[in-house]
Protein backbone atom coordinates (compact mmCIF):
# COMPACT_ATOMS: atom_id res chain seq x y z
CA UNK A 1 0.00 0.00 0.00
CA UNK A 2 2.84 2.43 0.57
CA UNK A 3 4.02 2.35 -2.59
CA UNK A 4 0.53 2.40 -4.30
CA UNK A 5 0.32 6.06 -1.69
CA UNK A 6 3.59 7.18 -3.11
CA UNK A 7 2.82 6.32 -6.69
CA UNK A 8 -0.54 8.41 -6.04
CA UNK A 9 1.23 11.20 -4.02
CA UNK A 10 3.71 11.94 -6.90
CA UNK A 11 1.10 11.42 -9.70
CA UNK A 12 -0.99 14.37 -8.30
CA UNK A 13 2.20 16.64 -7.63
CA UNK A 14 3.65 16.75 -11.02
CA UNK A 15 0.07 16.64 -12.80
CA UNK A 16 -0.69 19.66 -15.14
CA UNK A 17 -4.13 21.81 -13.43
CA UNK A 18 -5.98 20.15 -16.56
CA UNK A 19 -4.73 16.55 -15.61
CA UNK A 20 -5.89 17.31 -11.82
CA UNK A 21 -9.43 18.44 -12.91
CA UNK A 22 -9.83 15.03 -14.92
CA UNK A 23 -8.18 13.10 -11.91
CA UNK A 24 -10.44 14.54 -9.47
CA UNK A 25 -13.64 14.07 -11.61
CA UNK A 26 -12.29 10.44 -12.43
CA UNK A 27 -11.99 10.10 -8.44
CA UNK A 28 -15.82 11.83 -8.41
CA UNK A 29 -16.85 9.28 -10.87
CA UNK A 30 -15.49 6.29 -9.04
CA UNK A 31 -16.70 7.43 -5.87
CA UNK A 32 -20.43 7.93 -7.04
CA UNK A 33 -19.91 4.39 -8.80
CA UNK A 34 -19.19 2.93 -5.48
CA UNK A 35 -21.52 4.24 -2.86
CA UNK A 36 -24.24 3.19 -5.71
CA UNK A 37 -23.13 -0.39 -6.14
CA UNK A 38 -22.96 -0.47 -2.18
CA UNK A 39 -26.19 0.93 -1.21
CA UNK A 40 -27.85 -1.46 -4.00
CA UNK A 41 -26.12 -4.04 -2.11
CA UNK A 42 -27.63 -2.55 1.12
CA UNK A 43 -24.23 -1.53 2.23
CA UNK A 44 -24.98 1.69 3.54
CA UNK A 45 -22.16 1.89 5.93
CA UNK A 46 -19.92 0.96 3.20
CA UNK A 47 -21.28 3.59 0.94
CA UNK A 48 -21.23 6.86 3.20
CA UNK A 49 -17.47 7.42 2.85
CA UNK A 50 -17.82 7.61 -1.22
CA UNK A 51 -20.67 9.98 -0.78
CA UNK A 52 -18.71 12.25 1.38
CA UNK A 53 -15.69 12.06 -0.58
CA UNK A 54 -17.79 12.69 -3.58
CA UNK A 55 -19.35 15.85 -1.82
CA UNK A 56 -15.75 16.83 -0.69
CA UNK A 57 -14.74 16.68 -4.30
CA UNK A 58 -17.84 18.81 -5.85
CA UNK A 59 -16.84 21.33 -3.08
CA UNK A 60 -13.42 21.64 -4.42
CA UNK A 61 -14.68 22.02 -7.94
CA UNK A 62 -17.09 24.81 -6.96
CA UNK A 63 -14.43 26.86 -5.00
CA UNK A 64 -12.11 26.14 -7.83
CA UNK A 65 -14.00 27.96 -10.47
CA UNK A 66 -12.65 31.30 -11.56
CA UNK A 67 -15.98 33.35 -11.98
CA UNK A 68 -13.80 35.98 -13.05
CA UNK A 69 -12.26 34.15 -15.79
CA UNK A 70 -14.99 32.48 -17.19
CA UNK A 71 -18.66 33.34 -17.75
CA UNK A 72 -19.70 29.94 -17.69
CA UNK A 73 -18.49 29.41 -14.09
CA UNK A 74 -22.60 30.48 -12.51
CA UNK A 75 -23.65 27.71 -14.87
CA UNK A 76 -21.28 25.06 -13.64
CA UNK A 77 -21.12 26.20 -10.11
CA UNK A 78 -25.20 25.79 -10.41
CA UNK A 79 -24.85 22.44 -11.36
CA UNK A 80 -22.30 21.35 -8.86
CA UNK A 81 -24.52 22.96 -6.25
CA UNK A 82 -27.30 20.96 -7.41
CA UNK A 83 -24.98 17.63 -7.56
CA UNK A 84 -23.82 18.54 -3.90
CA UNK A 85 -27.56 18.55 -2.39
CA UNK A 86 -28.22 15.56 -4.09
CA UNK A 87 -25.11 13.43 -2.78
CA UNK A 88 -25.87 15.00 0.61
CA UNK A 89 -29.81 13.83 -0.15
CA UNK A 90 -28.45 10.04 -1.28
CA UNK A 91 -26.56 9.72 1.51
CA UNK A 92 -28.49 10.81 4.06
CA UNK A 93 -31.67 9.18 2.73
CA UNK A 94 -29.66 5.95 1.77
CA UNK A 95 -30.98 6.14 -1.47
CA UNK A 96 -29.44 4.37 -4.83
CA UNK A 97 -31.65 5.91 -6.89
CA UNK A 98 -30.46 9.41 -6.28
CA UNK A 99 -26.72 8.39 -6.23
CA UNK A 100 -27.38 6.82 -9.70
CA UNK A 101 -29.22 9.96 -10.88
CA UNK A 102 -26.18 11.36 -9.88
CA UNK A 103 -24.06 9.45 -11.31
CA UNK A 104 -25.73 9.76 -15.06
CA UNK A 105 -25.05 13.81 -14.52
CA UNK A 106 -21.26 12.87 -13.05
CA UNK A 107 -20.49 10.42 -16.14
CA UNK A 108 -20.71 12.95 -18.87
CA UNK A 109 -18.91 15.73 -17.28
CA UNK A 110 -15.83 13.03 -16.52
CA UNK A 111 -16.28 12.33 -20.15
CA UNK A 112 -16.57 16.04 -21.49
CA UNK A 113 -13.62 17.44 -19.62
CA UNK A 114 -11.59 14.09 -20.81
CA UNK A 115 -12.45 15.55 -24.12
CA UNK A 116 -11.50 19.14 -23.34
CA UNK A 117 -8.15 18.25 -22.74
CA UNK A 118 -7.36 16.40 -25.36
CA UNK A 119 -8.74 19.48 -27.63
CA UNK A 120 -6.68 21.57 -25.47
CA UNK A 121 -3.81 19.64 -26.01
CA UNK A 122 -3.78 19.19 -29.53
CA UNK A 123 -4.18 22.79 -30.41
Amino acid sequence: MNARNAYVTSSVQTASPTRLLIMLFERLGRDVEMAAVAQEAGDHLAAMPHLLHAQEIVMELMTSLRHDVWDGADRLASIYGWLHKELVRANTTRDAAITRDCQSLVDPLVETWRQAALVAAAG
